[in-house]
């Protein structure tokens, strides 16, 4: 690279972490609007985080950057790049071919309108008034429809919601997901019907037992201090707080979770934590030659979400780690579990029961609930739907693959909060993180065969340093496709999913 391309290579890497440090400085703000904003600053919030992201998007569109990639693609030396300049440099060109295609007042009034919606839909939610909430959900999805239509062009796809899932799942398309969904419907359909016919019933009673919020933040720590997440130390970069849904953020040194605590199904808070522990160890784990840079960020949400459910799941409800961390809860709980036999502990955590709650749902069960957001999303921006249908279609959804009956839209339609929140297109990821960790829990058997038989004796490490060396420290170098390919040698299937679940669940069911 010439000394001329790479000053102005330079001058795009110093833009792009200006703008990385601006949208972690959002991060924060939108953390502290979920677990410290007092309830009246809801309509400044929503104007703080509307100017933050039109100040990204200015950013973005900046016309000098315009320059900069105009002059580094027209250099004779631009082919000669590395592929982490090249990537850079893709990653760049395509934020700055999209953002500057969408108006000034598109950004903000959907960054407004994120904020006002989230606020709306918690008092709804909790009135059960899906009336009360439909205006604002209604202004939101005109507003994605906007940006869907104009990016839809931009990128080069075939429909806007195609261009919706683009920004979170790269290069992947509604009719691509279609395809690997109906096929993971029969599988998922499949294992649900043999736990059915098993005659295995759990008693989940065990898990409704009353713990106490303290001794269950002691759990927690515990589980974080398992995995590796740290938030005690003098060099911590995390921190753990209480909010109605949980999630995580941050970026490298600080990267938060939340979780929410239940007395009565004390465990939830024990997988939530799991969950959104594995999302910040990827978010930590991303290479440290690569920060401040586009590619040091995850490869997609997918991707993201085959980290966290893997901790959560291939991890954390699995007989080896549950062998292990029984009699460490029974130490901390106490009288709840006493008596408590590990069998019953196994069949319990793993019971299989259709659930109206996406995140309390099992294993089985899970990719049943993202299908149907799924469907509805894509009938929604095609036009097969509107805001006043989505409670009905939800209901019958829910009968149809789920056998359940939706008493009210809280636990219905209302009962996530990424459509409030401007996250159309987002929840495929989830499901397609199910068939990622299927695809990487499969090579890491081949790997390293002795994993299980370390989990049992509380050793995480052979595993999650498995996904850091594989997974975590590519970043965004690849899409997620060819990153799938590169690891497994495969090309996206649902298969190795599905066997997974028939063979743990097997096991535990006796089918």
């Amino acid at each position: 690279m010439s000394s001329q391309v790479q000053k102005k290579y330079e001058t795009l890497l110093t833009r792009a972490k200006e703008l990385t440090i601006l949208q972690s400085a959002t991060a924060i703000v939108q953390w502290d609007m979920e677990t410290k904003m007092p309830p009246r600053g809801l309509n400044l919030r929503s104007q703080q985080l509307a100017l933050l992201g039109l100040m990204g998007h200015k950013m973005i569109t900046d016309p000098q950057t315009g320059k900069l990639l105009e002059d580094i693609e027209k250099a004779p030396e631009f082919n000669g790049l590395t592929s982490p300049h090249k990537r850079n440099f893709h990653l760049v060109r395509k934020a700055f071919d999209e953002a500057t295609k969408l108006p000034e007042d598109l950004v903000f009034e959907t960054a407004k309108q994120q904020t006002i919606g989230v606020g709306v839909w918690k008092k709804a939610k909790a009135a059960k008034d899906y009336n009360m909430f439909k205006p604002e959900l209604k202004k939101m999805i005109e507003l994605r429809q906007r940006a869907a239509d104009i990016l839809m062009k931009v990128k080069g796809v075939k429909t806007p919601y195609d261009a919706l899932i683009d920004g979170f799942e790269p290069n992947m398309t509604a009719e691509m997901i279609t395809a690997v969904f109906d096929e993971m419907r029969v599988g998922l359909i499949g294992v649900l019907k043999k736990v059915n016919n098993s005659g295995v019933e759990p008693d989940t009673s065990i898990l409704s037992r009353l713990v106490p919020i303290e001794t269950q933040r002691r759990i927690s720590d515990a589980a974080m201090e398992f995995i590796g997440y740290d938030t005690k130390s003098d060099n911590a970069g995390g921190r753990l707080d209480e909010t109605e849904h949980p999630f995580t953020n941050g970026y490298y040194d600080d990267v938060r979770i939340t979780t929410h605590y239940h007395e009565d199904r004390w465990v939830s808070s024990l997988y939530s934590v799991l969950h959104e522990g594995g999302h910040a160890l990827y978010e930590q784990n991303c290479p440290r030659e690569y920060i401040y840079q586009p590619i040091g960020s995850a490869a997609s949400f997918g991707v993201h979400e085959s980290q966290s459910r893997f901790v959560e799941n291939m991890v954390g409800k699995s007989p080896e780690f549950l062998v292990y961390i029984l009699p460490r809860l029974k130490k901390i709980i106490g009288n709840p579990l006493r008596g408590v036999k590990l069998w019953d502990f196994i069949l319990a955590v793993n019971e299989v029961i259709p659930s109206k709650i996406r995140i309390e749902a099992d294993e089985v069960t899970y990719g049943l609930h993202i299908i149907i957001r799924f469907e509805m999303e894509r009938d929604i921006f095609s036009g097969k739907l509107t805001v006043d249908d989505l409670p009905q279609v939800w209901n019958e959804k829910y009968n149809k693959y789920l056998g359940l009956e939706i008493e009210n839209d809280s636990e219905g339609v209302m009962q996530d909060i990424h459509w409030a929140n401007g996250l159309q297109g987002y929840f495929p990821s989830y499901a397609l993180g199910n068939i990622y960790g299927g695809m990487f829990l499969n090579k890491l058997k081949k790997d390293i065969p002795e994993w299980r038989k370390e989990l049992k004796k509380g050793n995480i490490k052979p595993a999650m340093t498995w996904m850091k060396e594989n997974v975590q420290s590519k970043g965004a170098l690849y899409d997620p496709a060819d990153l799938i390919k590169g690891i497994t040698e495969t090309k996206l299937t649902v298969k190795p999913f599905i066997n997974y679940l028939e063979k743990k669940y097997g096991k535990i069911y006796r089918f």
